[in-house]
């Protein structure tokens, strides 16, 4: 198993409760390339295993030390809170977004954007 922050970048790796899913998790969310996201659900199903509820416990405890912004709702919406932050990520690693026409927040183009397996 390998250590994981905590979520925080101001915290020390977490040094333990860290189980062998949410290490495969975290694992996953490493291998996912620069301008390409997964849904928390798309990351479940590729291990075969959890869902999105899962997963998205797993990014909210130890998610800091890998790329979070790369996991995505599966509508493409930005992560409430961390939207300035995310954005300028997907605007630094070309990550295809939407604009919507009446002004809003980006999404994530999805169908552009995801990445399969």
């Amino acid at each position: 198993m390998r250590e994981r922050d905590s979520g925080d970048p101001g915290e020390p790796a977490h040094r333990g409760g860290v189980d062998d899913y949410a290490s495969r998790v975290l694992d996953v969310v490493d291998s996912i390339p620069p301008g390409s996201v997964m849904s928390y659900g798309d990351v479940a199903e590729f291990l075969g295993e959890g869902g999105p509820r899962q997963v998205g416990r797993i990014m909210a405890l130890w998610g800091g030390g890998v790329p979070w912004w790369r996991v995505v709702h599966a509508d493409g919406s930005l992560l409430a809170g961390h939207e300035r932050a995310a954005l300028a990520a997907y605007q630094a690693e070309d990550t295809p977004l939407r604009y919507p026409a009446g002004g809003g927040h980006a999404r994530i183009d999805m169908p552009r954007a995801r990445r399969r397996g």
